[in-house]
Formats: structure tokens, C-alpha cells, sequence
């Protein structure tokens, strides 16, 4: 089960924190992400984070945006800055994890947070 939060109203320019836990059995966590849809568009990778730290993003959101995870607490974090009003969008965080050793990693998502950035 992953919960999100941090969601909110913001004017341009502004800042938000994101976080997504996950709970339940977790045997280990590979990639975490977020995501993002805007309405009537599709759904777009924001932002990722592997197991040993790389990360990667999405060319608009680079230099504004910083994802990060704390291994302990099973939790990905998404630092926003300099929010444009194009960022306004529900954002979904995206969990792979292994509930055993038997079994292989699942993708579980969140419930969406919406961000919404004011002009």
C-alpha cells in the first residue's frame, strides 16, 4: 500500500514537498517514482530513483525538481521549486517492490496528490 501526501495550492515560483510511504510487506523496493497527469493528457514519468540512488528526470522539471527516498522508512520524496503553472497536474508516486524472496517486484501505485501551480 503506498499513501501520498504533500499536495496542495501554490503560486508560481512557490514550493511543495511530495511523499509517498509504502507499508505491508515489503521484502525490498526497487525503483521509485513519480508521476503526473495533467487533464486530458496522458500520464508522464516525472521523476525516478533506483535502488542505489540514480536518479533521472524529465527535461522540463530538470534543475527545478529533486527526488529522493529514505531505504528505512520506504519513502520517495519529491522536492518542487520554482513551480510553473505547467506543473499543475495530480501527481502519482509509483513503487516497485518484492513482497518475498520467491516472488518477483510488483508495481504498486499511489492514490494521486494534486499540485496545482496559480499564475
Amino acid at each position: 500500500q503506498l499513501q501520498a501526501s504533500g499536495g496542495g495550492l501554490v503560486q508560481a515560483g512557490g514550493s511543495l514537498r511530495l511523499s509517498c510511504a509504502a507499508s505491508g510487506t515489503i521484502f525490498s523496493i526497487n525503483t521509485m517514482g513519480w508521476y503526473r497527469q495533467a487533464p486530458g493528457k496522458e500520464r508522464e514519468l516525472v521523476a525516478s530513483i533506483s535502488s542505489y540512488g540514480a536518479t533521472n528526470y524529465r527535461d522540463s522539471v530538470k534543475g527545478r525538481f529533486a527526488i529522493s527516498r529514505d531505504n528505512v522508512k520506504h519513502t520517495v520524496y519529491l522536492e518542487m521549486n520554482s513551480l510553473k503553472a505547467e506543473d499543475t497536474a495530480v501527481y502519482y508516486c509509483n513503487v516497485e517492490v518484492r513482497t518475498s524472496a520467491f516472488f518477483g517486484f510488483r508495481d504498486y501505485w499511489g492514490q494521486g496528490t494534486q499540485v496545482t501551480v496559480s499564475s
